[in-house]
């Protein structure tokens, strides 16, 4: 076997960040080598996300710089994997020559054989991140040729299949104090706005003992905060009939050493049942962090996405989570100008948010995608309006949130050290229980010295103010 130089970028989600440290992990244990520098790779891979309009061109552009290093530099082979691999691969390979091989989300483990890597090994199918293992190189995407969306191929006659499981290699990409662990794959849902079934599949929970077995394995390297994701996280089990699997699973992951923080993701507003919620309470290590992407309040827009529940459930959802979690933190994501969305919708949605006052509130403006049941629907909220009710609905919430903050100063608060911060030398990144890395605000950390911490460090500090979104605190220790 020859050993191969591997550079790689992952775009999207978390869910798709797993799936390339899977494809790190097989590439370095068939013996090839991974290297920071794109431009000194052998082979570049960019796994790829398809989720919407701007991911899909995001991913377009990537591919592009990477075909341009490819003609200019030591690149020999370039591989296209993730959902956009999925959803158009013979299209990929047509528009675009320079693409060597392309691996859809059912062939994660065909990367060796993909970069050329052990001969005979078979596959088992069924907002951008760079990797520290690499760098981004090339010419910026205006200069390179367009490449036009591709149009859908065909639903795959067989869905993904493909599952890791504790066994798999696997080289985290995130720093060393943190890391993503995929619990579960697919989905069965069938939201109006959302091809994720079709380019991920059914859902499938991964046997508990495996979970467990990977989050020890974590802890042991150096993990401290395990960030559980799925499609939907409060589904665990339920596909293989192991009702109340998520709690029991909770509980489990509790009791691992090494571990401090167990936050879950991607949570959906009809499977949270109170064993999870009494499983947060008894469980120490696991956050009061409650990520609920609800979509949207309106009854009527509610129903033409497909979503489950109305304003009203949803209000009284809400309240039973703050009444047996004090002090729990909430994390929703909304999506305005879906089809069919009347100012008076989006006034009942700016309505909701006062009233319930989340934490943390992200906003998507509607993408109109195709092989989804909402394609079929007129797209008839202007793009002018989407953009401003994106724009109100963000302003609503920073209100919110500026009171809230006020509210908070001078209390004495437990913070994770993530780092340096980019901005100042004498700056520290942290964050609350109630903040997840890469998607909520931070706390920065003033008037102290950098050197005395560390990242993955758990300290504690007194909150002194705020700056937009992000609070500043200061060590308890150097006051």
């Amino acid at each position: 076997m020859t050993t191969k130089k591997i550079g790689m970028i992952s775009l999207g989600c978390p869910k798709n960040l797993v799936d390339s440290e899977v494809m790190l992990g097989l590439a370095r244990e068939a013996g090839h080598e991974l290297t920071r520098d794109a431009s000194e790779a052998d082979v570049l891979i960019v796994n790829t996300c398809a989720f919407i309009d701007r991911a899909k061109q995001e991913s377009i552009d990537t591919i592009l710089e990477m075909a341009e290093l490819k003609k200019q530099g030591r690149c020999r082979t370039l591989v296209v994997a993730g959902c956009m691999a999925e959803r158009y691969r013979d299209e990929l390979r047509r528009e675009i020559p320079e693409i060597d091989a392309v691996i859809g989300t059912g062939e994660v483990d065909a990367i060796v054989q993909a970069i050329g890597g052990t001969a005979g090994l078979s596959p088992v199918s069924g907002g951008r991140r760079v990797i520290p293992l690499t760098a981004v190189a090339g010419a910026p995407a205006a200069v390179l040729a367009p490449v036009s969306t591709p149009t859908p191929a065909a639903v795959p006659a067989a869905r993904p299949t493909y599952l890791y499981d504790a066994d798999t290699p696997r080289l985290l990409a995130t720093p060393r104090h943190y890391a993503y662990l995929k619990i579960a794959e697919g989905c069965d849902y069938k939201c109006a706005f959302c091809i994720i079934p079709t380019l991920r599949g059914a859902y499938r929970s991964r046997p508990i003992e495996s979970i467990v077995r990977e989050a020890e394995r974590l802890a042991t390297q150096g993990v401290r905060e395990l960030l559980l994701v799925s499609q939907d996280t409060s589904f665990y089990g339920v596909d293989r009939g192991e009702r109340g699997a998520l709690a029991t699973l909770l509980r489990a992951l509790n009791a691992v050493d090494g571990l401090e923080w167990i936050r879950m993701l991607y949570l959906y507003p009809t499977t949270i049942g109170d064993d999870v919620l009494d499983a947060i309470a008894e469980s120490p290590k696991v956050c009061r962090y409650i990520d609920l992407p609800l979509q949207h309040a309106s009854d009527a827009v509610l129903k033409r996405m497909k979503r489950p529940g109305t304003r009203a459930s949803y209000e009284r959802l809400l309240d039973r989570i703050r009444r047996r979690l004090p002090g729990v933190t909430l994390r929703t994501t909304f999506i305005v100008g879906f089809p069919g969305e009347t100012e008076a919708d989006f006034e009942a949605l700016k309505a909701f948010v006062s009233a319930v006052e989340f934490d943390h509130v992200g906003v998507f403006t509607y993408s109109d995608e195709e092989g989804t049941t909402a394609h079929d629907l007129p797209d008839d909220v202007p793009a002018a309006t989407k953009g401003r009710r994106q724009r109100e609905l963000m302003a609503l919430q920073k209100k919110i949130v500026a009171r809230r903050q006020k509210a908070r100063v001078g209390e004495t608060v437990r913070l994770l050290v993530d780092g340096p911060s980019e901005e100042h030398d004498l700056v520290l990144r942290a964050r609350l229980e109630g903040q997840a890395p890469d998607i909520d605000p931070l706390v920065y950390l003033t008037e102290c010295d950098p050197s005395a911490y560390t990242a993955g460090q758990f300290i504690q500090a007194t909150l002194i103010g705020s700056r937009g979104y992000d609070l500043l605190a200061r060590p308890v220790d150097d006051e």
